[in-house]
């Protein structure tokens, strides 16, 4: 079963006021603090940008391979629909979110397992409560390709909600994401 990890990092960061992938956690971007995570579990990871993105040249840098999405300005679906037929042979996705760099290597890899042991859908939760990264089997490729606009995989998570296998780890970076700048002291 050939897995392929993707990193969603083509968002506009309305609510941050600035790029917020680009602001450090330390000495560190927070898009590339998700890209090494994401890498170290899955060396062959990609990462989808909008076009002309500074991150471009900063995954490059990391190694880390890329995927333009084109019309990345529509909405999250349409750079997961890019990333999913940039790695159209791949039998599962897990989709990872480059605003969240706390999600440990090891969750990564469990979500891996639960797709390799048969799960539809897979997440994790920490103390019961599911977060991400999202693991999605390829029986789900055609409603993939179809997304559209903002709500990224939102529907099809939805429609499939009583397939989803949460999978509990020891993990609160699952929970952490990075919206604003009011967030990062939290982080």
């Amino acid at each position: 079963m050939k897995v392929a990890a993707l990193l969603l990092a083509a968002g506009k960061s309305m609510r941050f006021g600035a790029n917020k992938l680009l602001h450090p956690l330390g000495d560190t971007p927070i898009a590339l603090r998700s890209a090494v995570a994401l890498k170290s579990a899955f060396p062959q990871a990609l990462a989808v940008v909008s076009p002309g993105s500074p991150l471009l040249a900063l995954f490059a840098g990391a190694g880390l391979r890329t995927v333009v999405s084109e019309n990345a300005h529509e909405g999250m679906g349409e750079s997961l629909k890019t990333a999913i037929a940039a790695t159209a042979d791949a039998d599962a996705w897990i989709v990872a979110l480059a605003d969240m760099p706390f999600v440990r290597p090891a969750t990564h890899l469990a979500i891996e397992r639960a797709l390799r042991r048969g799960a539809l859908i897979a997440a994790p939760a920490y103390r019961g409560e599911r977060g991400h990264p999202v693991g999605l089997s390829g029986r789900l490729s055609d409603e993939l390709l179809a997304l559209q606009g903002d709500a990224g995989a939102r529907f099809i998570l939805k429609s499939n909600a009583r397939d989803i296998r949460l999978v509990e780890v020891d993990d609160p970076g699952v929970l952490k994401d990075i919206d604003t700048p009011q967030d990062l002291p939290q982080a």
